[in-house]
């Protein structure tokens, strides 16, 4: 009898979530020769999988809360155009979360969290080759990720935030380059510092996830959408997991990878860090030239992407129902904050206009290992860095299901910590 009261490798499972995560479960799952089965209650990449700028981004996983978003969210709090918003609500979990969020916003926190991002992100960007050596046919473009800023001392947030990475013990390669030696057609005459993070690599969030699931079929696995879980329960040996229309799925072992509405299922299960959705906006628009690479504006908090064609800009963090519906407020206030920083870009014709829920922890760390229940996993909270870290959470996930062993990386992401 293993640790987590299971014997051996499983033969199946059910994976609750079809994004980047519990695909990328799935299919190494499948390597150690488990049959999977995938629900969702929407479709293959339907939640922040898909609408996300696409950063492969070792450089920027790193923990939310810190000093500087207290303190810039403290000025931000209820300003509808600010990056940062939060609504007024009476809703009482989310002023908890909050109030948790804040307590781990300490120099000393951010420190702890940071090196354990390190090993995982060392190895993040291993995982998607390991996909594609498995026959996963999407690609990932190599690139760095050109920071602008409109005034030099702007850029002394990012310098110090990547010296803490090094401190932390993360290689991290960060270059100065002039706006004209980028290459960027796209940056505007307002921009006058450039740092470029180099080792970085980017993505077509939706196309590869739906790869990732078309792999995952092809080798066996089965993906049923429409099935919105409710409800773990375990008997015979076996994990059933029960839908709200009264459907039930069974395996001998289950991993929750539902990302924002992780808690509803995750809690029962004695998880309690709660999960909230951090709500980002984006939307693509044409450009007179092709873009070469990712930009980032810190300073606006915006990401661009070359995105089919054209650019994908995504933006905002926005502490909402993660059902709720699209605020277009929130998709002006990132037009008006990048407009004057990119050149050639046709804002009025933008298109794919998107709102989608990336899943908040307070502590900054994801929940990724075994539950309170024998046989249920939990897969999630990834924040902002879900695409980035999401391959190497389902190898990592998939190799203390086969093998009963956490491993050493994993330990800090302990769902019931």
């Amino acid at each position: 009898m293993r640790a987590d009261g299971t014997d051996g490798v499983p033969g199946s499972a059910v994976v609750v979530g079809a994004g980047v995560v519990g695909l990328s479960t799935a299919w190494f799952l499948q390597e150690h020769g488990v049959e999977v089965t995938v629900l969702d209650r929407s479709g293959v990449a339907a939640g922040a999988s898909w609408g996300n700028a696409g950063y492969l981004s070792p450089a920027l996983s790193v923990p939310l809360p810190e000093p500087g978003v207290l303190r810039y969210g403290l000025r931000s709090l209820l300003d509808r155009d600010a990056p940062l918003y939060v609504p007024a609500t009476a809703d009482p979990g989310l002023w908890s979360f909050l109030a948790k969020f804040a307590r781990h916003c300490t120099m000393r926190s951010w420190q702890r969290s940071m090196r354990s991002y390190v090993p995982v992100n060392s190895e993040g960007l291993e995982a998607f080759d390991a996909l594609a050596a498995g026959g996963v046919q999407a690609s990932t473009t190599k690139a760095p990720i050109t920071a602008a800023f409109e005034k030099p001392e702007q850029s002394s947030g990012l310098r110090h935030e990547a010296e803490l990475i090094r401190r932390a013990g993360q290689e991290l390669e960060v270059t100065d380059v002039t706006p004209a030696e980028t290459g960027i057609p796209q940056l505007s005459s307002r921009i006058t510092t450039v740092l470029r993070l180099e080792g970085q690599r980017y993505i077509d969030p939706g196309e590869f996830v739906r790869a990732l699931a078309r792999s995952v079929e092809a080798r066996g696995g089965e993906i049923r959408t429409g099935f919105t879980a409710e409800g773990i329960d375990r008997s015979a040996g076996r994990v059933i997991v029960r839908s709200s229309a009264g459907k039930r799925v069974s395996a001998e072992t289950a991993v929750l990878a539902n990302g924002a509405w992780l808690e509803q299922l995750a809690k029962p299960l004695g998880v309690r860090t709660p999960v909230r959705a951090g709500r980002g906006y984006s939307f693509t628009v044409p450009t007179e030239q092709p873009v070469p690479g990712p930009i980032y504006l810190p300073a606006a908090r915006v990401a661009c992407t070359p995105y089919q064609g054209g650019l994908r800009v995504a933006g905002t963090m926005e502490f909402r129902s993660a059902d709720a519906a699209l605020d277009r407020n929130r998709i002006e206030a990132v037009v008006r904050s990048a407009r004057p920083l990119l050149d050639g870009v046709s804002w009025q014709d933008r298109h794919d206009e998107w709102v989608g829920p990336r899943p908040v922890t307070p502590d900054g760390l994801p929940l990724i290992g075994a539950s309170s229940m024998p046989g249920v996993f939990i897969a999630g909270g990834h924040g902002m860095w879900g695409v980035t870290l999401g391959p190497l959470t389902g190898r990592l996930l998939a190799e203390q299901i086969g093998s009963g062993k956490q491993p050493d990386v994993l330990r800090p992401f302990d769902p019931l910590r």
